[in-house]
């Protein structure tokens, strides 16, 4: 079910409650003023009206344990929601940083860098990896990890490419977009988690 911009907070409690999970996407930035951070001249296609939407509906899943996978954006929501902070941009405010931003003029599953992932977290289950190549395309990344959250696994250069929600059914996001690489399995084995933490949570 795709969930549309425009709805007041009771419409989208309604629809929640036929959903087994949420995926948050990948999209533009947020907006700069729910981290706290001044406006920068590279942050763009801010939609001001999707913030509020995957805010409240993030704090709900939250709420009432009901499963969510962050995808690029959706990381950086969960992290902000929570409380965190974001580099506005790589570049600018992350010296030393390796280029992030593989877009446009690469195709979407060039494979741009190695994620360390952290032993015995929930990631490192489901991709049965220590250590895995994935796209990237984001300019953004987080810079002060919300209370609460894990990090579970990093890129080379020590940015924050996965985090998970501990005592959680199933929270869960990734920096990366792991929808262009399902030729690779592990990537499969992902979205297969989030669907069978769904179903366990509907059963439930």
């Amino acid at each position: 079910m795709l969930i549309p911009s425009g709805l007041s907070g009771n419409e989208l409690d309604t629809i929640l409650q036929s959903l087994d999970g949420v995926l948050f996407s990948g999209g533009g930035d947020i907006d700069p003023i729910y981290y706290g951070v001044e406006p920068h001249p590279k942050v763009g296609e801010v939609d001001p009206d999707r913030d509020r939407v995957e805010l409240h509906l993030l704090h709900k899943v939250m709420q009432e344990a009901i499963p969510f996978l962050g995808i690029c954006r959706g990381l950086q929501l969960v992290n902000v929601g929570l409380g965190g902070t974001l580099y506005a941009d790589i570049g600018d405010q992350c010296p030393g940083a390796q280029n992030h931003d593989f877009y446009p003029g690469w195709p979407r599953d060039y494979l741009a860098h190695e994620v360390q992932v952290v032993q015995d977290s929930r990631l490192a289950g489901i991709l049965g990896l220590k250590q895995v190549e994935v796209n990237s395309l984001h300019h953004q990344a987080v810079w002060q990890l919300a209370p609460g959250l894990l990090p579970t696994a990093h890129s080379p250069d020590g940015l924050v490419e996965a985090v998970e929600l501990p005592d959680h059914p199933f929270g869960l996001a990734v920096q990366w977009h792991p929808e262009w690489l399902t030729d690779h399995s592990p990537m499969r084995a992902l979205f297969r988690a989030f669907v069978a933490a769904a179903k366990i949570d509907r059963k439930a």
